[in-house]
């Protein structure tokens, strides 16, 4: 039988862990109380602390050697990921906790498949909680008041966290698969136009799923492809690469491209929105880019052109990556602009920085039988270049 994990500190939020299984079982739904706790307590579990802690891939006795708390909650969270990697039972998943618990129980979520029902009840929920949440489907729902015993707002609260997850499990909805092979795709506001031509080419044949490239949306799109759940990828728009290197705020991190490396599945890629770095409010931007071509793209997004030297550095490290590839790979160059404004006439066109890019990615490229540099007189956005990105991508896919 498959059951929800009910997940938290026994040792201090014992008696709200159980009031949320016997809520979750109220529903309906089969439910299993796992303490990851650093301290012994004599309550009645259904799997204990050592138990998870056993599974920890190098410390498995550190419950009783490890004094620091910190490190212990490190390795606690270690412990839940490989633990929850090891069971075939995991309906869903809801935790409880402070900033410790938390670090804990969402670590071990972000193991887990995409669909897989997580809720998180947080005392740190209404704040940043992208370290938390990473590229992952966990809901962050905020506890209010502590979770520090149950009161009349607490009851609330972890009562509809607990019947939620109930009815995310028990309402599941079998019909979402087309059948189709699901291909992943990145966009920005940019490079629309390219994008939704080249899904609307392929989204007969294909479950076409879109990511904005906004740090999380590439990391989700590696994810997946990564698991499995990708059969190639067409990533129009590796802007992320811009703030990995220059410091923006949509930053996927150095794993970017990491997972077409790891997979060897087919990968068609372009230079999409490479000309810009991302930035909160104008007021955001760090000084030392104070005098750089800036543009407000609204209130909250400051874009900050990207120079011919750091454009070098782009597509040196692009090339890098994608010589490591084993599989089928095909990297297109849009000649004559690669966003929306990079064009004549618009604010962030400069022939000077895109020849830097493109030079740096063809001086450093290793072409193969598999693996394929192809310059292409468009603009990115040109009804050509989306044609011949769904040609190339056909061509390997279907190989």
């Amino acid at each position: 039988m498959r059951s929800v994990y009910v997940i938290g500190t026994c040792d201090t939020k014992y008696d709200e862990l159980k009031f949320v299984k016997d809520t979750v079982e109220k529903g309906g739904v089969s439910a299993l109380l796992v303490d990851v706790g650093i301290k012994a307590h004599d309550k009645e579990v259904d799997i204990t602390n050592k138990e998870v802690s056993a599974s920890h891939p190098f410390e498995k006795d550190f419950l009783s050697r490890v004094d620091d708390r910190g490190k212990a909650v490190g390795l606690m969270a270690e412990a839940l990921q490989e633990f929850l990697k090891q069971k075939e039972d995991v309906a869903g998943v809801i935790g409880l906790g402070g900033s410790g618990g938390t670090s804990i129980i969402t670590a071990g979520m972000r193991v887990l498949d995409i669909g897989i029902p997580k809720v998180m009840v947080s005392t740190v929920a209404s704040g940043n909680v992208a370290p938390y949440v990473g590229p992952n489907d966990i809901c962050m729902m905020y506890s209010v008041t502590d979770v520090a015993g149950l009161n009349r707002i607490s009851k609330k609260v972890f009562s509809n966290a607990a019947n939620a997850v109930a009815g995310m499990v028990s309402f599941k909805n079998d019909k979402v698969d087309s059948g189709k092979p699901a291909i992943g795709m990145t966009m920005f506001g940019v490079t629309t136009p390219c994008v939704d031509a080249v899904r609307k080419q392929l989204e007969k044949d294909y479950d076409c799923l879109v990511f904005h490239a906004t740090g999380t949306g590439g990391q989700s799109m590696e994810k997946l492809f990564d698991s499995g759940m990708l059969s190639g990828v067409i990533d129009i728009s590796t802007t992320e690469i811009c703030d990995l290197h220059m410091g923006g705020v949509m930053n996927a991190g150095e794993d970017r491209l990491g997972a077409v490396i790891r997979t060897k599945k087919p990968y068609v890629g372009s230079t999409g929105a490479l000309d810009m770095v991302n930035f909160g409010a104008k007021e955001t931007v760090p000084e030392k880019y104070k005098g750089r071509n800036l543009y407000v793209h609204n209130p909250q997004v400051t874009l900050m052109r990207t120079t011919p030297e750091e454009n070098k550095i782009m597509g040196e490290w692009i090339a890098e990556k994608l010589n490591k590839c084993e599989g089928e790979v095909r990297f297109l160059i849009p000649e004559k602009g690669v966003s929306m404004i990079d064009a004549p006439g618009m604010p962030f066109y400069d022939p000077e920085a895109d020849k830097a890019l493109f030079t740096a990615i063809e001086d450093n490229f290793n072409q193969t039988d598999s693996r394929h540099l192809i310059k292409l007189p468009y603009h990115i956005n040109d009804k050509e270049f989306a044609d011949e990105l769904v040609k190339n991508f056909l061509e390997i896919i279907n190989n």
